[in-house]
């Protein structure tokens, strides 16, 4: 009898463990989905706090409500035409970030690329180099001699002369991401092509780039948030108003406008981040699949 009883006993066990263990498993997508809200909340309330505040009335900016009792869409006008350089800051931006991602993304593609399915000699020693400057915090420890070197070319003071250090600083991380997209693809993929009478240029630009296109959109965005964003150089190797990137007139603008001027300021910083916002909308869907095939691997 007492063997008889040992099975159903441990029958009985297994069924009162069935309802916790699914308890259980329904209760981990409701935990991930409450922290992905609550971190969600954390990262747009600011956000939304500023754009409410960029379009409140002056006697609310002094009150300690969230939500305006009068709006007031008047700062934005203000705001463009308050800093008489502001618009070619703007344009400043554009030219010196359009141009480093397309100039960086085009060298990471093709260092990927050369990386991963082409004998390259040194190809060890040049992907240690790539991963050691990553961990270099560049911009400070380097800003003398950037300087020196852009003072000899003659590009100290020149909207232009950002580009160079600009998507040279950013290539470390790009030919990193471009080189993890690539190893995803199978090396008989391009040997057989190879075989076929293709060349490297042929095979890159046919059949690596259709398959690689999402890790291109992960590279494109970003050098757009590295260059976009980066105020240090841009305010160290630029001295005129209308030379310098639109960041360093923001961060500037504290001293000119006055604590008066709050909903001005937020009207400003609306407008500079929303080029960002604009581009991750049109394109988050090709940069998380760009991150799940293997942007960051490595």
């Amino acid at each position: 009898m007492a063997t008889r009883s040992e099975p159903l006993a441990r029958t009985q066990a297994r069924s009162r463990r069935l309802p916790r263990r699914a308890r259980r498993s329904r209760l981990g997508p409701v935990l991930k989905h409450v922290v992905l809200i609550l971190a969600c909340i954390v990262i747009l309330f600011p956000l939304a706090w500023v754009f409410l505040l960029s379009i409140k009335s002056l006697p609310d900016a002094y009150t300690n409500r969230i939500w305006p009792h009068h709006f007031d869409f008047s700062h934005y006008a203000e705001a463009l035409s308050g800093i008489d350089t502001l618009r070619q800051n703007f344009t400043n931006s554009i030219i010196v970030t359009a141009s480093t991602m397309l100039i960086t993304t085009v060298v990471a593609i093709l260092a990927g690329y050369a990386l991963v399915h082409l004998r390259t000699p040194g190809r060890k020693l040049m992907l240690g180099i790539f991963v050691a400057s990553m961990f270099v915090p560049t911009r400070v420890t380097g800003l003398v001699s950037i300087y020196q070197i852009q003072n000899d070319l003659g590009l100290i003071n020149s909207t232009w002369g950002l580009i160079l250090p600009y998507q040279t600083l950013a290539l470390a991380v790009s030919v990193f991401i471009m080189r993890g997209v690539f190893e995803t693809i199978p090396k008989e993929l391009p040997e057989s092509a190879r075989i076929d009478g293709a060349s490297s240029g042929t095979i890159l630009l046919r059949i690596m780039l259709p398959l690689v296109r999402n890790g291109v959109i992960v590279v494109l965005i970003t050098n757009f948030i590295a260059a976009w964003g980066e105020w240090l150089l841009a305010n160290a190797l630029t001295n005129d108003q209308d030379k310098r990137t639109f960041p360093v007139v923001i961060a500037g603008a504290f001293g000119g406008m006055g604590q008066w001027q709050w909903p001005n300021i937020a009207a400003v910083y609306i407008v500079g981040i929303m080029p960002g916002l604009v581009l991750f909308a049109l394109t988050q869907r090709w940069y998380m699949k760009g991150l799940q095939e293997g942007a960051l691997k490595g």
